[in-house]
């Protein structure tokens, strides 16, 4: 039985961090494998852990103010005596010292790498990421993709009514953290250009306020509807005819994962990530980023189009049972811990 430890120190909400608890729920009770999650107590994500087998350490992660809770973090580290630590984003990274175990860093964004140099093997979720890491510096050798997966849980669609939207009108949705990368002010002055349509936008972050500001200055507020923070991206994906990922910077586009999962047409700018994941005209529609334009034209065009929109979500979903799916990304994991040294390979 080999000891992993999980050590996130994210946010309260995020793609990554929900992530996190899909991964290490996943892995536990995996063949040979035993886990404990040193995280940030937010109580939703230990609950989640917890009620999936896995023991769970809570820590502030501090920064240079508070010095004895990384002395307390590195202590419970030590005395839980991990084979492997396997560290997301840039906190937990640099704060887990080298020791007697493997210390391998995962990066889910095209992160400073002064915060990772210290490990041993890196994980990049994409090809991109990867070739990040070794242009960084980092050996080819122990560079690994692996990729996430999408929340596969059956969903219903969630009801238009309850959110004021007309059962016929054609609806697109957006989700993800309302920050500047995420090009939300491009979605929506492209939607100026494609009245019929209405927007939910779930989600939340510091670029809220501008957001809604900019939709009643587009005259849009009886066509947008913001929905705060969301755990059921996927239930709303069943109920839209349309997914749009408008970003400017996205490390992978786990959102582009789960329209594909959820049999759900996605439309996304070329930003790293989904320009990477996405054939166009086959597995999605990819505009360029920034170009309001081009994605007004693409989001009307896929809408009077619904044979091609269930084209793109039928090939969407085949591309991701074949290289995304949970099991094959379980699989992947399974057999990068089993390469480690002084580990078996999997069965």
């Amino acid at each position: 039985m080999k000891r992993l430890a999980q050590v996130l120190a994210g946010a309260e909400q995020g793609g990554a961090e929900s992530f996190f608890v899909r991964l290490v729920s996943a892995l536990q009770g995996q063949p040979g494998l035993e886990q404990q999650a040193f995280l940030r107590p937010y109580e939703q994500r230990v609950r989640a852990l917890r009620s999936a087998g896995v023991a769970s350490c809570g820590f502030r992660f501090p920064g240079p103010l508070r010095p004895w809770e990384r002395v307390r973090y590195r202590q419970a580290l030590r005395r839980y005596r991990p084979d492997i630590v396997l560290t997301w984003m840039n906190r937990a990274s640099a704060l887990t010292p080298p020791g007697d175990y493997t210390l391998v860093s995962r990066l889910g964004h095209y992160y400073n790498l002064k915060y990772y140099r210290h490990a041993d093997y890196w994980i990049g979720i994409t090809k991109g990421i990867c070739d990040h890491l070794v242009r960084g510096g980092m050996p080819v050798g122990r560079v690994v993709q692996i990729p996430n997966f999408a929340d596969e849980h059956p969903v219903e669609p969630v009801t238009r009514a309850d959110f004021a939207t007309p059962p016929d009108c054609p609806l697109l949705l957006a989700a993800g953290r309302l920050h500047v990368n995420k090009g939300f002010d491009v979605l929506l002055t492209a939607l100026q250009q494609v009245p019929e349509a209405m927007l939910w936008l779930a989600g939340s972050g510091p670029e809220e306020a501008a957001l809604k500001t900019l939709c009643r200055e587009l005259g849009l507020e009886e066509r947008v509807r913001f929905l705060g923070w969301r755990d059921d991206v996927t239930a709303l994906m069943r109920s839209a005819d349309l997914f749009v990922c408008p970003s400017r910077h996205e490390g992978l586009g786990s959102i582009v994962l789960e329209a594909w999962a959820h049999h759900c047409p996605i439309i996304a700018t070329a930003s790293q990530g989904p320009a990477e994941l996405i054939e166009h005209g086959e597995t999605g529609l990819v505009t360029p980023v920034d170009e309001t334009v081009a994605l007004a034209g693409a989001i009307a065009s896929l809408l009077r189009q619904p044979a091609m929109r269930a084209r793109l979500a039928d090939n969407g979903w085949r591309h991701y049972q074949q290289r995304f799916s949970r099991a094959v990304v379980v699989r992947q994991y399974q057999d990068f811990f089993a390469s480690l040294p002084g580990l078996r390979p999997h069965a």
